[in-house]
């Protein structure tokens, strides 16, 4: 099996189309991680991503009459852009079936490369169905995503030219998988030509067909998919793929979102490129292995697979990084509602702490519930951090690992409050430096009650924040007075007609 694929591999035809892709150093990753990380660059080829490779080496082996009735493939985005420029180097017609939910984006990408584009379904299966459909109603030839042996060998192209590339000791290559052409192709390959380098797939923890299927020995189907990850989210490996990794694959790895963000965020740094997260998903368990294990001076190489990430999803993806990479821990602490403690609250978080973001609303007349995150340089500092709170006297929840808190509860903390009477609101705008959150809490008057603050760090030059006080009439002088002395720019938003429908005092 492994030496038919190697035949199968070397005699590849992928490069009419597909780049041989730099074999890159990680440098700032591989220092904090004490180990060589190398990154194989596909997020560089034409299509932003791998998939060209199998899908060329498909389409150059048809027959004259089978590439004269032309070809058709399922696809929400990589594999539907390589089957489309393939077609187009070879002359071919190309219709690609595509879920009504893909973004116009891929659409129109797919468009532009020459393919016909039929939007049917709301998912990958309904679209793959209605291909088979249409395969036999105008007898194309299907291009599978992953479970053909031409797509397998294509992929497998991969494996030859890091090998090639780095000719030292390699200890792990790390493999993204979503039905397992990519982790197939390099894993036959590896394994007949080095076969002590371990070959490690890495999968989401809600898209891990992969990994259940190889522990029960059959391929399991599974019911729901997340779809962070699109690029790997398959219900179904494939069943040759599957046959590949039970022989040549040594472990699968699961990774969470945070994590997957993360790494992200870590090979912009390294390179200023923006990987997919699937594209991310081999850095992403290169670190969770490396952690695992506790290993160093090793030489790992992660397979970058793929680049073609939707903008819109960046600000999520800064938003989990510093969660991803244990840079930011998140808390819901308790302190008395009484005047000083907030300050005293503060003065304990101190200058040494960087406050990523802070939301209160008042809700109690005795207690005061306050959301807060801290930037952090070691996940255990987030323990210790609680701890100090404790021993304070404030009542605190850990929320860095509570998936609730961070997608939702971080946003809601707020609402009408009978406690607000006498409220102003105001919004400020001050350098955004470290400490100058701290800093500014710390500056303002103790005479008047804090009843609403958000805040969050976007890593922007000006810090924003809004503040609820509740100031009586009477001392209204007296804080226009104290909004000159701070100096910082600042805006009455008191009548806005949204603070009013969604937390000013009702009948205030």
């Amino acid at each position: 099996m492994g030496t038919e694929y190697l035949k199968h591999i070397l005699t590849a035809r992928v490069y009419d189309v597909a780049a041989e892709t730099p074999l890159e150093t990680a440098a700032q990753l591989s220092e904090r991680l004490c180990n060589h990380l190398l990154l194989k660059r596909e997020d560089m080829q034409e299509v932003f991503s791998f998939k060209l490779r199998g899908a060329y080496n498909k389409m150059a082996h048809l027959t004259a009459e089978q590439l004269g009735k032309g070809v058709i493939a399922a696809s929400a985005g990589n594999h539907a852009q390589g089957v489309a420029l393939s077609a187009c180097r070879l002359g071919c017609r190309a219709v690609i079936v595509m879920p009504v939910t893909t973004p116009a984006l891929k659409v129109q990408a797919v468009r532009a490369r020459g393919a016909e584009v039929v939007l049917h379904g709301d998912s990958y299966s309904d679209a793959y169905i209605h291909a088979l459909q249409l395969q036999q109603e105008q007898s194309l030839t299907f291009v599978h995503p992953f479970d053909d042996p031409y797509v397998i060998a294509g992929q497998g192209t991969i494996a030859m030219e890091i090998l090639r590339q780095h000719q030292g000791p390699i200890d792990a290559i790390f493999v993204a998988i979503g039905g397992g052409g990519l982790i197939a192709g390099i894993a036959a390959y590896v394994k007949q030509v080095r076969p002590e380098i371990r070959v490690i797939g890495v999968q989401t923890l809600d898209s891990d067909a992969m990994a259940r299927s190889l522990a029960a020995g059959e391929r399991i189907e599974l019911q729901d998919v997340g779809l962070f990850s699109d690029g790997t989210a398959v219900k179904k490996v494939g069943e040759e793929t599957f046959r590949l990794c039970q022989a040549f694959v040594d472990e699968v790895i699961l990774v969470d979102t945070d994590a997957i963000c993360a790494a992200i965020k870590d090979v912009f740094q390294d390179s200023r490129a923006i990987l997919e997260p699937a594209g991310a998903l081999a850095i992403a368990g290169a670190k969770a292995w490396v952690e695992r294990e506790q290993v160093s001076n090793k030489t790992l190489v992660a397979v970058a697979c793929g680049a073609n990430m939707n903008f819109d999803r960046l600000r999520f993806v800064s938003e989990r990084a510093e969660i991803g990479e244990k840079r930011e821990a998140v808390f819901a602490i308790t302190i008395p509602e009484e005047r000083g403690s907030f300050r005293r609250f503060c003065e304990l978080v101190g200058p040494q702490h960087n406050v990523t973001e802070f939301n209160y609303r008042i809700a109690d007349a005795t207690e005061a519930h306050v959301f807060v995150g801290v930037q952090i340089s070691a996940p255990s500092e987030g323990d210790e951090i609680a701890e100090k709170f404790r021993q304070a006297g404030f009542a605190t929840l850990n929320l860095t690992d509570d998936e609730l808190a961070k997608l939702h509860i971080r946003h809601l903390v707020g609402g009408h409050s009978p406690l607000a009477r006498d409220e102003l609101l105001y919004r400020f705008e001050f350098p955004e430096r470290p400490g100058a959150l701290m800093r500014f809490l710390s500056s303002m008057s103790p005479n008047w009650n804090i009843s609403l603050f958000h805040y969050r760090n976007h890593g922007a030059d000006y810090g924003r924040i809004l503040v609820g006080i509740q100031v009586p009439a009477q001392e209204m002088g007296e804080f226009q007075a104290f909004l000159t002395t701070i100096g910082y720019r600042h805006w009455d938003e008191s009548q806005h007609p949204a603070y009013q429908l969604f937390l000013g005092a009702r009948g205030h």
